[in-house]
């Protein structure tokens, strides 16, 4: 007897079992205008020099921005933002959604927008990109950093988590 093919759908469930923060990618998709993509993909990679790494889909709208842009910010989402997590898991983005949502940006020096009131900011500079499988990992360089006070929210078992309270 043989076993069954290790399947996509058997790949994605044995990684669900990692828990992750959620982040915002967040770049400039015309003067003005910002687009985002909800990712747990951010990997710490190297310390000198300050590196990361992100995946982004070969289908993703944020690809050919950041192609283009050569900078991007993760954005670490608070615990009461899953609705935030949600619309940017979205292809399509408006001003009106946003506004609903209450979503906000500032706009770095850079010309990269950040979203306000979330837990950190990374602002990074592509310095590689590395076509793998149906994504593209883009190695950034950390220009700066800001930290705000609050929890995380976490994604476990394909579903939005928070912390416990310590006890």
């Amino acid at each position: 007897m043989t076993a069954a093919p290790f399947t996509s759908t058997d790949f994605r469930h044995a990684l669900s079992q990692f828990a992750t923060g959620v982040t915002v990618v967040t770049v400039e998709r015309a003067p003005g205008q910002a687009y985002g993509m909800t990712a747990n993909s951010l990997t710490s990679v190297s310390l000198e020099p300050l590196l990361v790494l992100i995946c982004v889909d070969q289908r993703s709208h944020l690809l050919p921005l950041i192609k283009q842009k050569r900078v991007f910010a993760i954005n670490v989402l608070k615990e009461n933002q899953q609705a935030f997590s949600v619309y940017f898991a979205q292809a399509d983005q408006t001003p009106e959604a946003e506004a609903k949502l209450g979503i906000q940006y500032r706009w770095t020096q850079a010309r990269v927008p950040v979203l306000s009131d979330t837990i950190a900011q990374i602002l990074c500079r592509v310095v590689a990109s590395y076509i793998a499988g149906d994504h593209t990992i883009f190695l950034g360089e950390v220009q700066s950093a800001e930290l705000s006070p609050g929890e995380p929210l976490l994604f476990f078992r394909s579903h939005y988590r928070q912390l416990a309270p310590p006890r």
